[in-house]
């Protein structure tokens, strides 16, 4: 697979998985959540606000303040990562006005019995579209651009950067309902919708290294680098007990490569020796970017 097919088709792939992820995400949140007259943080919040005050729908004002939003992200964050957010934009505009149009406004789950479910499902619902989203680097606009720029500079996490904005949002609710267990519900799905997004984005970004010993060291390395596309090290070892000189390869991929990599090994040094553990961060060419 030649590079620019390689690129082709993981631009391809990161646009489906965006689209996968607005449409959870509209459909959450209108069937669990504003169905259920409870605001949420980030701009849908906001216009859940406007929508409950005015009338104009979500997904009118969702559009609309995002056009002025756009021009920060071009200037922060971008060509490419403004491209993905137009089209997150576009696409989360297009999913909330066919769930507004499908829906009708009418919960999936009714009665106020059921309310705390309702927002559980729709909070993980939400969660899981997001963390779609932000796994393929796209954005869907909104305060989610000021979370991005906020994780690109400092090691803040997206939900904990989302978080800041939500408290503020949700809280002020408030002042239009005057119900503060409306406020307790919305705070209640922003925890979901939070950890949900959180664990996603780990669970996709989790890396691990490998330290291999093996007397077959060099085709193991070449393997990896020609089979798997993943780049490893050579260190000058010796045993402890046998006194005799040693290679050890040294490797960082995704844990979602780690089954590979076992067969890889397995099938060129059954007898190698193996030791594989979790890294907090990978940062430079394949992993992420380095932050300061």
């Amino acid at each position: 697979m030649t590079n620019t097919i390689k690129k082709t088709y993981y631009a391809i792939k990161d646009y489906l998985i965006i689209f996968l992820g607005t449409l959870l995400y509209g459909f959450g949140f209108n069937g669990f959540i504003l169905s259920n007259e409870i605001v949420t943080g980030g701009l849908s919040g906001v216009c859940a606000l406007i929508f409950f005050s005015s009338g104009i729908p979500v997904s009118i004002s969702y559009f609309v303040i995002n056009v002025g939003l756009l021009v920060i992200a071009f200037k922060m964050l971008g060509m490419k990562f403004l491209l993905k957010t137009i089209f997150g934009v576009i696409s989360l505009s297009v999913s909330l006005s066919f769930f507004e149009w499908l829906l009708g406004g009418v919960p999936i789950i009714k009665g106020d019995q059921v309310l705390f479910m309702s927002i559980l499902i729709g909070g993980g619902i939400c969660g899981t579209g997001l963390g779609l989203i932000f796994s393929a680097n796209g954005s869907t606009g909104g305060t989610d651009i000021i979370a991005a720029i906020i994780n690109k500079y400092k090691n803040i996490s997206m939900g904990t950067g989302l978080m800041l904005f939500d408290s503020i949002i949700i809280s002020s609710s408030y002042f239009l309902f005057h119900d503060v267990e409306k406020i307790v519900y919305g705070f209640v799905e922003m925890g979901v919708n939070s950890y949900v997004l959180d664990r996603i984005i780990n669970a996709n970004r989790l890396s691990v290294q490998f330290l291999i010993f093996s007397q077959k060291y060099d085709e193991i390395a070449e393997h990896i680098i020609n089979d798997l596309g993943r780049g490893c090290t050579l260190l000058d070892g010796e045993g402890g007990y046998s006194q005799k000189p040693t290679k050890v390869v040294v490797l960082l991929a995704k844990k979602s490569e780690s089954v590979s990599i076992f067969r890889l090994i397995k099938e060129i040094d059954s007898q190698a020796f193996i030791s594989q553990s979790i890294v907090r961060g990978v940062y430079g060419e394949g992993f992420d970017n380095i932050k300061t």
